[in-house]
């Protein structure tokens, strides 16, 4: 869809989302920690583990150090992680 098949309403509403994706996914990945924390079952936690992956993927997070904290099911490395985001602490990928 090009911008010419948007209105000026749905152009603005994409350029703001797009402006503000930062605030969105650290949004995102800090409730998915609680959500984590709080998870009962393996297969909710399976399918948080996933979320958490493609949201850290639209980060400057280091996918290796990403891969080894989904593959290990670490919930505060991961919110050491999101907390390190969120502060403007991260190291930028190479």
């Amino acid at each position: 869809m090009s911008s010419r098949d948007l209105s000026r309403h749905q152009s603005s509403i994409v350029k703001r989302y797009y402006k503000n994706i930062d605030t969105i996914v650290a949004t995102r990945l800090q409730e998915a920690v609680t959500e984590l924390y709080l998870a009962e079952s393996d297969k909710k936690r399976a399918a948080l583990w996933k979320k958490v992956q493609a949201q850290l993927g639209k980060t400057p997070a280091d996918p290796g150090v990403v891969h080894q904290i989904v593959e290990d099911g670490d919930v505060e490395r991961l919110a050491k992680l999101v907390n390190d985001l969120v502060a403007g602490r991260l190291v930028v990928k190479d």
